[in-house]
């Protein structure tokens, strides 16, 4: 019999399930369908797979090795479906976008405006990750672009500089120092009471190291896993943030006010899997993303 694509499917569904009952629920076909399934599959390849005489399903030494490629056939697979459906004129077409939190508050709406008013045939579909997961999903082809911050990227990861990133405080309409231009020294924040990203993020390590290497301990008053949520409080508050200076830009009641010494600044990146197909909606949105810049 011949291997088919669905023996593969199956296969990595039992592997990542360690049962056949979760991997059936999932597939959405009985137990013992796909039991009969894997038997196929294993008469055809004429080797064992599972094990399954303990409490958990695993993979057998010859299944581990068998995995990989087949995790692989069907990456490719996906991969080539997406090239066949590619058109070169952008009339339709699809973009799996990821893009680490700080960038949804003011990149992703630009970027998604200048995508959709020159190519509205595109279809963009955005996730938001830390930076390890963007770069596993990169290689995993779950996504096809991402953007994060320039560092020590996974191998397999291609990276193209986009523009540099300042972060400084930012405050509300209310707040002492709105409108203050006259740089604020570092060591007077503990006296400014902060609302903070949470630790989790990035942005949050990257001002932490700051605070640190100019011995200042903050007074942290809030801390959120929001950007829409922190810049709210800000703005209908007495406290102050530190996020980058693209937010206090356009049509926002957000104030910035510089730091001294100032918070290092960060290059954006766009970073994508050095092997990938790059369809017609790739190059479009890679051009889009180059001739952007905070303004």
């Amino acid at each position: 019999m011949p291997l088919e694509l669905r023996h593969l499917r199956y296969l990595l569904a039992v592997a990542e399930h360690g049962s056949f009952t979760r991997a059936a629920e999932e597939l959405h076909i009985s137990q013992p369908t796909l039991s009969q399934q894997i038997k196929q599959l294993e008469r055809t390849v004429g080797v064992q797979l599972l094990d399954r005489t303990g409490r958990a399903v695993r993979l057998t030494d010859a299944g581990a090795t068998f995995v990989p490629y087949a995790r692989r056939a069907l990456q490719e697979l996906a991969t080539a479906e997406r090239a066949v459906l590619d058109v070169a004129d952008l009339s339709r077409g699809s973009l799996r976008l990821a893009m680490t939190p700080t960038f949804t508050a003011y990149l992703l709406g630009p970027l998604a405006a200048r995508l959709h008013a020159r190519h509205p045939g595109i279809t963009l579909n955005v996730k938001e990750m830390t930076q390890g997961q963007l770069e596993a999903a990169l290689l995993a082809d779950a996504v096809d672009l991402g953007i994060a911050f320039r560092g020590a990227h996974l191998p397999g990861i291609g990276a193209t500089d986009l523009f540099t990133e300042t972060l400084g405080l930012v405050v509300g309409p209310e707040h002492p120092h709105a409108g203050r231009t006259e740089p604020l020294p570092v060591s007077e924040l503990p006296a400014c009471p902060l609302a903070l990203l949470s630790e989790d993020f990035a942005t949050r390590e990257h001002v932490d190291a700051h605070f640190r290497r100019h011995r200042v301990a903050p007074r942290i008053a809030v801390e959120a896993d929001s950007i829409s949520a922190l810049t709210e409080i800000v703005r209908r508050t007495g406290l102050a943030t530190v996020l980058p200076d693209a937010l206090t830009r356009g049509d926002t009641p957000l104030h910035p006010v510089p730091l001294a010494p100032a918070l290092p600044a960060r290059t954006v990146v766009l970073l994508r899997r050095e092997s990938a197909y790059e369809s017609a909606a790739v190059r479009a949105f890679t051009a889009l993303a180059r001739q952007w810049a905070p303004s």
